[in-house]
């Protein structure tokens, strides 16, 4: 069996992103726990609103097909999220529209969200920590049929929750975050 191998895709793209951060933060609690930890960045994979005129026109772009390669990959992924309007961005939503329609030969359509675990975690200002984007994007990957592990990060006013360092420095923080690293670690490691 190979190294356990975790995904880890902040769903924003702006600079100094609070979820970048978190992304981050947590890709280190990865390494630390000696997984192989991939950080990726949205804006590698662009790709148009999904439209199923455009699919049967063309086809599924490539940057879908290559970032279902890239999930696939990996045993476990990572998903950290803003708050929209109390939803999921619409960079991750379609992103995962369009992974959910790449079909590779002798698979199942949809089959990269079956095949391991998912997390998920958000940043933002407030006080309830970008909690309803988490609920619709548990809401989202169950509709795609992918395990989403009972642990969370929901940071709230998460612009003070850093040290100089970019560490988390709220002990409730920190233990979600350890938590939420361990189960999906546990869980991605039962699936390999």
């Amino acid at each position: 069996m190979g190294a356990l191998k975790i995904l880890v895709i902040p769903a924003s793209l702006r600079t100094g992103s609070l979820n970048a951060k978190l992304a981050a933060v947590a890709a280190h609690q990865f390494a630390q726990s000696g997984v192989e930890v991939t950080r990726l960045s949205l804006a590698d994979y662009p790709l148009p609103i999904y439209d199923g005129d455009l699919q049967t026109r063309s086809g599924v772009p490539k940057n879908a097909v290559d970032l279902k390669r890239m999930i696939g990959t990996h045993h476990g992924v990572l998903i950290v999220t803003p708050e929209y309007n109390s939803s999921v961005p619409a960079l991750l939503k379609n992103a995962i529209d369009w992974v959910s329609r790449v079909q590779d030969t002798h698979e199942s359509r949809g089959e990269v969200f079956r095949d391991r675990a998912f997390a998920v975690a958000g940043a933002s200002h407030g006080r309830l920590g970008a909690s309803r984007a988490l609920a619709a994007l548990r809401l989202i990957l169950s509709a795609c049929h992918a395990l989403v592990i009972p642990n969370q990060l929901a940071l709230a006013f998460a612009d003070e929750a850093y040290d100089d360092r970019d560490r988390l420095k709220h002990p409730p923080d920190i233990e979600a975050m350890a938590a939420m690293v361990r189960q999906l670690i546990d869980i991605s490691q039962r699936l390999m």
